[in-house]
């Protein structure tokens, strides 16, 4: 019998590195009975968390690939996604976001909210996901779980309220008191599997009430009924529920729990909340595009609708390649036929599966709601499909750009040929993961979100293709602008006998203001180029932003108008016009004053307060801008913005200055002009490629 839409919950457990996210999954699996026996994530005894399923993931300790799985909580099943923490592996997190109806945002009782849970956070606004929010760790030194919930407040503005407050704190950390039904819970038994109500303690009685009180306000403010509960002294945990629901589906209230994975305490109450709070498919807008008209339409959440259906995710497994989909609408069953909306494509689904991290149960039939994985179709990731009754895309996720680069090089034939494959399969899989060969060199060149990122997948052309390569030293993607308007009028003329080629071309070029990679605005009027050839005109400009004339990257952040020309009745085509666009771009350029663009990383370093001169110091010797520097708990944390061109060996100095207590995360923070002094570096350093794709176009 098909579930039905209403019973499901879709969720995502996202986290800055080391929160506890694949031990809280791991605790959810065994106590809705998915596992049978708990598995530490640097357990001693080699297994590794269920989750992370991958050799290189239980050797570092850490999540590379998000991973999928259902367990059944009160008879509601629960599809959840656990996601990495490290930023380099931030497209798993976009991705998943992208099909879930909702999250719950992991942070530590001790460091509170770091930067990657804001990096988290502000991905889960991008999809318009609810979330609730459960503090780990309570057990730790310095824990202040009350604490890290204003944290939400001030840090990422949500409305944060607590829905249960702790029983002691550090190694005295008991259980929790449910601030909804106003009792206190304790967690016996070997694993936390037993649970205990009792009276709130005296000690905190007052605290509870005083909490109470908040939690009253913030879910009244979205049930009427709740209101009037008040004021009649008759609030039941019903009418609590329903308005703190409510206020989370709205994105306007983000419920706290609090609680310790590893010790196996407020995992069940957590559960609990999942079920209560978090939108079931029915209770979330998703929308989706009519080929025909390019009409938005709303997703009905329902078995009887057409299918439609996403591939959020494609991976090359022991089953051969997966593809993980999300179905939004309709019944998707083994041996239908599907379209590929992108290609045209008609496949039919010979195998339907359901994940259990890296295990697969054959599945006959899955309804609007499933998260399922298919097996053997040829797609790519973002790939929409539909049973033929409709002609429909989803909007796609967002990708972003790489900034790091890394030439690889075969060492002999057969590393070669697995090169290859390794590389086709992980363009594939992961949209950040980009190849290019040098047209100069002949070098590949891959590209990906940070060192971390492109190492683990050097590592898996060794290990799982036995491609042995070398790698050269790491490059950064830059990029060049202009900085000033400048006008061109540019004419194309060629006669050769018979008919010529003939385009003029007039407008000019400036900054773009919106942060756009690249617009083109056609401002001609009364037909002085024909309409026929304006795209070939923007065609010829798009074909000059590859390769920028100062070092030969990406020219970014540009504006061109066209708002004249000429044209010939006989000599005038595609062709001239596309020459007189390269043309019109190459003369026109360097007056627009280009500069050089470097990406620039937002740097957040944790470490004791007896380093934190020796952290700042290390910041500011790579060029870094110190934007802030916080002290809690013994530990200090300093952010600072540093060009990525500077974080090469970073790890390493900063272990040697803070004898190994330190660490930090990167994520890109935006691209910024060069100091005049590096540029003239890199104009020597990249003179000769520069120079050869000036003579190349």
């Amino acid at each position: 019998m098909a579930t039905e839409t209403i019973d499901i919950r879709n969720i995502g457990i996202s986290a800055h590195i080391d929160a506890g996210k694949t031990t809280l999954t791991e605790r959810i699996l065994f106590y809705t009975k998915r596992i049978h026996t708990i598995h530490e994530v640097r357990g001693k005894d080699g297994v590794g968390a269920k989750m992370d399923s991958m050799e290189l993931e239980k050797e570092r300790g850490i999540t590379i690939q998000s991973a999928a799985t259902q367990c059944t909580w009160d008879k509601t099943p629960i599809n959840i996604i656990d996601t990495p923490g490290h930023v380099d592996f931030t497209i798993e997190v976009e991705r998943s976001l992208r099909v879930l109806d909702g999250a719950v945002l992991v942070l530590c009782s001790v460091a509170g909210v770091q930067s990657q849970s804001i990096t988290v956070n502000r991905q889960m606004h991008r999809y318009k996901v609810p979330r609730i929010a459960f503090v780990n760790k309570c057990d730790r030194a310095g824990a202040n779980p009350l604490k890290v919930a204003d944290q939400l407040k001030e840090k990422l503005g949500l409305q944060a309220v607590a829905m249960q407050i702790p029983i002691g704190l550090e190694a005295e950390f008991h259980g929790v008191v449910d601030l909804v039904t106003m009792e206190a819970i304790y967690f016996d038994g070997p694993a936390g599997e037993d649970l205990r109500r009792e009276p709130i303690p005296a000690e905190l009685q007052e605290e509870a009430d005083a909490r109470r009180e908040a939690l009253l306000d913030a879910a009244s403010l979205h049930s009427d009924e709740l209101t009037e509960a008040i004021l009649d002294e008759k609030v039941t945990p019903e009418l609590v529920i329903d308005g703190l629901r409510a206020g989370t589906l709205a994105l306007e209230v983000v419920p706290v729990l609090m609680g310790s994975a590893y010790k196996n305490k407020g995992v069940q109450p957590l559960l609990d909340a999942v079920v209560a709070l978090l939108p079931a498919p029915t209770d979330v807008q998703n929308n989706y595009i009519e080929l025909d008209n390019d009409q938005e339409r709303p997703v009905e959440s329902s078995i009887d609708a057409p299918l439609l259906a996403l591939s959020f995710k494609i991976e090359d497994g022991r089953y051969g390649q997966l593809t993980y989909l999300r179905i939004y609408q309709g019944t998707l069953t083994k041996g239908d036929t599907l379209w590929n909306q992108r290609s045209g494509r008609k496949i039919k689904v010979g195998r339907l599966g359901r994940m259990h991290a890296d295990e697969m149960e054959e599945l006959t039939r899955a309804d609007a709601g499933d998260i399922v994985a298919l097996f053997g179709v040829d797609c790519a990731t973002g790939d929409t499909f539909t049973d033929g009754k409709l002609r429909a895309t989803m909007t796609s996720m967002h990708v972003p750009e790489p900034v790091i680069r890394l030439t690889v090089k075969p060492v002999d034939n057969k590393s070669q040929v697995n090169m290859s494959k390794a590389i086709q399969r992980f363009t594939r899989e992961d949209p950040t993961f980009r190849v290019e060969v040098d047209s100069e060199s002949g070098e590949t060149i891959i590209s990906g979100m940070g060192e971390l990122h492109l190492d683990v997948y050097i590592e898996r052309m060794r290990r799982e293709y036995s491609a042995m390569v070398e790698t050269g030293a790491p490059q950064v993607a830059y990029r060049e602008t202009v900085t000033r308007r400048a006008d061109f009028d540019y004419l194309h003329k060629k006669q050769t006998g018979g008919s010529g080629q003939f385009g003029r071309v007039i407008g000019y070029i400036e900054p773009e203001e919106n942060g756009e990679e690249f617009v083109f605005d056609n401002l001609v009027r009364g037909g002085a180029i024909p309409t026929q050839f304006i795209p070939a005109v923007e065609k010829g400009f798009r074909a000059m932003l590859g390769e920028g004339q100062l070092i030969g990257f990406p020219i970014f952040g540009l504006r061109i108008v066209v708002n004249d020309g000429k044209a010939h009745s006989v000599d005038s085509s595609e062709m001239a016009f596309q020459a007189a666009a390269r043309g019109a771009f190459r003369e026109v350029y360097p007056r627009a004053k280009p500069q050089i663009l470097e990406p620039i990383m937002r740097v957040a370093v944790e470490g004791p307060n007896e380093f934190q001169g020796a952290i700042i110091r290390s910041l500011m010797q790579r060029r870094g801008l110190i934007v802030g520097t916080t002290e809690e708990a013994g530990f200090s944390v300093a952010e600072a913005e540093v060009p990525l061109a500077e974080m090469f060996g970073y790890a390493t100095d900063l272990r040697s200055a803070t004898q190994g207590k330190a660490e930090f995360t990167m994520e890109f923070a935006k691209n910024a002009p060069v100091p005049d002094a590096v540029a003239e570096e890199l104009r020597k350093k990249y003179a000769d490629k520069a120079r050869g794709r000036r003579a190349a176009s």
